[in-house]
């Protein structure tokens, strides 16, 4: 479908962000393109896009009606019948801009549900997106019955038949709403249950977050060998992914990919897709992808750490277990990566990286080992024979660099462990204190 893409600009004098507002200097024009790429992301052909200032929003229409007549003659122009403006629009602003401009109209909340139907590919994620598009699809009841009555009956207090038939669909989308939370609280505890699981086994948890195409899922491919679908696309991986992969010090960890996030993500988008989400809350390490190469990385960023606020991790959180990760320095001009790449070496838990080339892979790999497994000690062992039971916990939880088998059956081994696998090796050697009760 041939579509025209609006990026309204609100100037109306007075406005003041929120208390406690985090501040981002996102450009019109790069407002604009995430707009075409999100039409893009569903196959739509973006005839024109054009940013439109808006200094007085109107209530019926949000734009004023000589803006409105040049959109209309441009729609005439490209033959095109499909209008995104991405702004939330109300349901009678959707009305009368249709009805102004015979054409279908989406606001920006719709396209992201749009995307987000089309990119569920798991029950629970199927059961999210049709959640959060019955709550989206319930303000909007109007528009589906304006050829009927909207007058009240003889009553004075009851409703024509018009009235009466939007409250029976309303009522239906209702039910619909709390059978479906009903099956995601489901989803939810079966979720839990295989968190507790993975608990009862030492795997640590590492989750990737970022803005939608910082490059999470090429990322994940390169550390996991794994091949998740990695498009430079908006919301190309929509349902989380976990893969298992071994550090280098020898620990085994469990790397999730979860969706990208967004600007202006709809507040019933974000509670609908909490059970994805807690798949951050609960990760042990969380590495926050940037992409580097794009000029509004930084208010990107800001949109990110505001979502992860809103899940409660908040700034002391995140300096506890989240390392960023500054990806797509391939695309960068010579003297701008050398820039980010001294910055980042100067900047606490950051690493730059390229996904695509493999360039400081290796680096973050070995800094998610040693935040996970502390300081890795190197020490040289010896097995006597009524303690070679131990070798296979060794084998599995250290790195062993060299063996030698001795004569009289006892084995040297040359290994790298974190202070954590120290202890408990010392402890099972009979050398150190035994601790409370722990899985191992």
């Amino acid at each position: 479908m041939r579509a025209v893409v609006l990026v309204p600009v609100l100037k109306k004098a007075g406005r003041k962000p929120a208390e406690g507002a985090i501040l981002t200097t996102r450009s019109d024009e790069a407002r604009l393109e995430e707009a075409c790429g999100l039409a893009a992301a569903i196959d739509l052909e973006v005839v024109h896009g054009m940013i439109v200032s808006v200094s007085d929003p109107k209530p019926g229409t949000l734009m004023g009606t000589g803006k409105m007549e040049e959109i209309g003659h441009i729609l005439i122009e490209q033959d095109a019948g499909l209008v995104i403006v991405d702004h939330p629009l109300t349901p009678i602003q959707q009305r009368n801009l249709e009805k102004a401009w015979n054409a279908k109209v989406i606001d920006r909340t719709g396209l992201i549900l749009e995307i987000f139907g089309r990119r569920a590919s798991t029950k629970e994620g199927m059961l999210q997106v049709d959640l959060a598009h019955l709550n989206y699809q319930k303000g909007r009841l109007v528009r589906s019955w304006t050829h009927l009555e909207r007058q009240r009956g003889g009553g004075g207090f009851m409703g024509g038949p018009g009235e009466t038939q939007i409250e029976a669909d309303r009522r239906l989308l209702q039910d619909k709403i709390i059978k479906l939370e009903k099956e995601l609280e489901q989803v939810r505890r079966t979720r839990q249950l295989h968190r507790s699981k993975r608990r009862k086994v030492p795997h640590p948890i590492v989750a990737l977050v970022g803005y939608t195409n910082a490059g999470k899922s090429t990322l994940f491919n390169r550390i996991t060998g794994a091949e998740v679908l990695a498009e430079d696309m908006l919301f190309a991986t929509l349902d989380p992914t976990l893969r298992r992969m071994q550090l280098p010090q020898g620990r085994m960890v469990i790397l999730s990919d979860t969706v990208g996030f967004i600007s202006d993500l709809p507040t019933h988008l974000v509670a609908a897709f909490r059970a994805t989400l807690e798949e951050v809350m609960e990760a042990d390490l969380v590495l926050h992808v940037r992409d580097m190469s794009d000029p509004d990385n930084a208010a990107q960023s800001s949109d990110v750490i505001r979502i992860l606020n809103d899940l409660g991790i908040d700034e002391k959180a995140r300096n506890e277990r989240m390392i960023d990760v500054w990806n797509k320095v391939d695309r960068l001009d010579p003297e701008a990566r050398d820039a980010v790449l001294q910055k980042a070496a100067l900047t606490p838990n950051t690493r730059a990286v390229s996904a695509v080339t493999g360039e400081g892979v290796d680096a973050l790999i070995e800094d998610i080992g040693k935040r996970l497994s502390g300081v890795i000690t190197e020490a040289t062992i010896v097995l006597g024979v009524e303690q070679l039971a131990l070798l296979p916990w060794v084998y599995k939880n250290a790195m062993v660099d060299g063996r030698e088998d001795m004569e009289d059956g006892s084995v040297s081994l040359d290994v790298r462990l974190s202070e954590g696998q120290a202890a408990e090796l010392d402890r099972r050697l009979g050398l150190g204190p035994k601790p409370a009760a722990q899985d191992w």
